[in-house]
């Protein structure tokens, strides 16, 4: 059974409304970075990837969880803790304090470590220095790499279709990624490499899904007596034809994300977070936001339609 088979929602028709509740969420994650600005020195919660930081590779002799030496460096409010190179093989990413040097930290982790498993359990393999300097080339080279993406994906739409329907799925991709920036402003989120990675995916599946969508429209386009039609009436026929592939792709990608996010370690928490939340907004955009615009494009770019010819009476006609 196909679902959403005979679908026929009049989707174009609720932009405004959908133009509205983008435009609060855009304004509202803007306005979080402002207060992240003033309360805490950034537009975001960088991590120690992009703040600068110390990184401590540690190995265990024995059998250890990354929830294990989590819980030992206190928990949720500790360093960050992942699995590095094998087995029982752990990167420890702590933020570096104003007045402590890098000996301190690992000092202090030590100390945390030897009190939890023991003095002879464990072996310090490296200590490095994550200064603000690397940090923020990190962050040019994140923003430069999402500009990158926005540009590609422009001249590939271009090239696939025409330059309308790729300005249409640029304008959708930048609503996705400013909603999801606003996010992570408003709560906080710590932005780290996998965060940024989370980011691109987005970016990768809200094209896809416009995309689908474009891809119908051009179809239903080039059919005999498309040019007659309603272009709003054509957008929402091609909507409603895409959207059982909508739902279930959507529908299964979050299936799988909302288990990573439940049963999966605390490391790629934020990971899953960032990308449920993507594959919501992208699944939406292509909808109410790329479709429209695609609209909104067309007024304006679109073939003059030719004047008419003027009628000349017969009691205007010159006799011949």
């Amino acid at each position: 059974m196909r679902i959403f088979g005979s679908a026929s929602y009049r989707f174009i028709q609720g932009r405004k409304k959908a133009y509205v509740i983008s435009s609060i969420a855009i304004v509202a994650g803007i306005a979080a970075m402002i207060v992240n600005l003033s309360a805490i020195g950034s537009w975001q919660n960088y991590g120690v990837d992009f703040e600068g930081g110390s990184l401590v590779q540690v190995g265990f002799e024995q059998d250890v969880t990354t929830g294990d030496v989590r819980s030992a460096l206190g928990g949720a409010n500790g360093p960050d803790v992942t699995e590095f190179a094998g087995e029982n093989e752990f990167l420890i990413r702590a933020p570096q304090a104003e007045d402590a040097t890098v000996n301190q930290v690992r000092e202090e982790i030590e100390t945390a470590l030897t009190q939890a498993f023991g003095a002879d359990a464990y072996v310090i393999e490296r200590t490095e220095l994550v200064g603000p300097k690397i940090g923020a080339e990190l962050q040019r080279k994140a923003a430069f790499a999402i500009l990158i993406s926005f540009a590609l994906t422009l001249v590939y739409i271009a090239i696939r279709f025409e330059l309308r329907f790729g300005m249409a799925a640029v304008i959708a991709t930048m609503h996705d990624i400013l909603i999801t920036l606003g996010f992570l402003a408003i709560f906080r989120v710590e932005i780290s490499l996998p965060t940024v990675a989370a980011i691109l995916t987005i970016v990768g599946y809200s094209l896809n899904d416009t995309i689908v969508v474009f891809d119908r429209v051009r179809e239903n386009m080039g059919k005999k007596g498309a040019r007659k039609r309603d272009q709003v009436d054509l957008v929402n026929q091609s909507i409603n034809e895409t959207l059982p592939r909508t739902i279930l792709t959507s529908g299964t990608t979050l299936a799988v994300l909302l288990a990573l996010l439940v049963v999966g370690p605390a490391v790629i928490r934020d990971f899953s977070v960032v990308l449920i939340l993507g594959v919501i907004i992208g699944t939406y955009s292509s909808i109410f936001v790329a479709s429209p615009a695609l609209i909104e494009i067309e007024k304006r770019m679109g073939e003059k339609k030719p004047k008419p010819e003027k009628v000349i009476k017969a009691e205007d006609a010159i006799p011949t």
